[in-house]
């Protein structure tokens, strides 16, 4: 008798794959964990190059309180868990500006396009514009009537593939590059990120790392001053300022999220999802972020309300809103969101962000 093995090699496959899954996202929380343990007693704020690295994209994502490591399965992923993008199915472009403090703008560009069986290629750039400056010096101190400049910049390359249809893996290698008058400092990072669908009502685990890299140094020619060694005598010699090197904000998240209409209540037409993201960064204590969202008529209006840094001693984040509207066009589909994002003393800032699907 001759027996058809193909089928059970198949479902051997699909085992070891979902074993590794598990056994990825297992190890990912226990490092969360281990790591956790070592931020708890001594804060480190202000200690990164780069600040900016942390400014989240997207409106949807920050209407959920910024907890969006498991539901980043369109182009902004590439921010929040590059893995997500491994469920884009064809050309998608975001465009989100986003209303900063201190009239400080921030605008954040990507594109992401699946490649067959190959996995999904995505690019990205981020621009924050810190306005002008008066320049003051020790001589001056009113102002000489000059301007500077400030500003930082990332651009990067992301890729994503899905392993099996519940497990996928991505990653970012990006550059990083902050400017202010004629002086630079740059680095390079990478991102990695996992999202796993497990078997129980699709409940959604994932988690990433973002902002691994080399250390920001400033450097330039603003760091070549004239020095007098004594005040009787000036002597006004040549000397040049040297500046520290600085890490760039590490950020650590692990993630889990369900829709509860969907998958526990059987309900299609309307999606209620509500997300919890754990958050362990090397320049802060640790905190939680929470969101939820309401999707009716199927996705044609979404409603979202979150809250950012919960337990966060002496945090600026607070509550989070938004709304959001899509539209199916022929061959594609245009989403239009709409964040207002609460940062304590500094009031509420807004974000707007557009996406096209093709």
């Amino acid at each position: 008798m001759i027996m058809n093995t193909r089928p059970l090699r198949w479902v051997g496959v699909k085992t070891r794959q979902h074993r590794f899954a598990v056994a990825a996202l297992t190890g990912a929380l226990l490092l969360a964990a281990c790591a956790g343990s070592f931020g708890q007693t001594l804060g480190r704020v202000g200690t990164t190059a780069a600040p900016f690295l942390k400014i989240g994209v997207g409106s949807r994502a920050m209407s959920m309180g910024e907890a969006y490591t498991t539901q980043a399965e369109d182009v902004s992923g590439m921010f929040w868990n590059p893995a997500g993008i491994a469920s884009v199915y064809g050309l998608q472009a975001l465009f989100s500006y986003y209303s900063y403090i201190a009239d400080i703008a921030y605008n954040y560009g990507g594109v992401a396009i699946p490649i067959g069986s190959v996995g999904t290629f995505g690019a990205f750039v981020g621009y924050m514009d810190y306005g002008t400056i008066e320049r003051t010096t020790i001589q001056e101190p009113e102002g000489t009537g000059e301007q500077v400049t400030a500003s930082s910049i990332v651009v990067g390359l992301s890729y994503g593939r899905a392993l099996t249809d519940r497990f996928s893996l991505g990653g970012n290698v990006k550059y990083v590059r902050e400017t202010i008058w004629h002086s630079t400092a740059d680095a390079f990072a990478f991102d990695v990120g996992l999202l796993y669908k497990t078997f129980f009502k699709n409940i959604r685990i994932g988690m990433s790392i973002s902002n691994f890299g080399s250390q920001m140094k400033m450097d330039g020619r603003d760091m070549l001053v004239q020095h007098d060694l004594t005040t009787a005598y000036p002597s006004n010699l040549n000397a040049h300022l040297d500046t520290d090197q600085f890490p760039l904000p590490i950020l650590f998240r692990v993630g889990i999220s369900s829709n509860i209409t969907g998958d526990f209540m059987g309900v299609q037409e309307h999606d209620w999802i509500v997300s919890v993201d754990a958050v362990h960064p090397n320049d802060n204590k640790e905190y939680l972020n929470m969101g939820t969202e309401v999707r009716l008529y199927n996705k044609l209006v979404s409603l979202r309300a979150g809250y950012r840094e919960l337990l966060l001693e002496d945090r600026e984040g607070g509550l989070t809103f938004g709304l959001g509207f899509g539209i199916n066009i022929e061959g594609g589909r245009v989403e239009v969101d709409y964040a207002n994002v609460g940062f304590g003393r500094f009031g509420n800032q807004s974000m707007f962000t557009v996406m096209i699907s093709y």
